[in-house]
């Protein structure tokens, strides 16, 4: 059997903490924040972590599960 391949994307969008949650970029921060709050761009700077109903999926993705 071949070796599996983790979702390349995946890869680069999420990363595991110590502790086992999966941090995430937050969406909203790349374009068009001219018309954005300086409180709203500040709080999109700040990490996410991925929702528990969806961590078994990003964990697949990364081949963790």
């Amino acid at each position: 059997m071949p070796k599996l391949k983790s979702n390349s994307g995946a890869k680069k969008r999420f990363s595991v903490t110590s502790t086992g949650k999966i941090k995430r970029g937050q969406a909203y921060r790349s374009h068009i924040l001219t018309k954005k709050e300086t409180t709203q761009k500040r709080n999109l700077a700040k990490t996410a972590y991925v929702f528990k109903g969806d961590e078994y999926r990003v964990k697949k993705m990364l081949l963790l599960a």
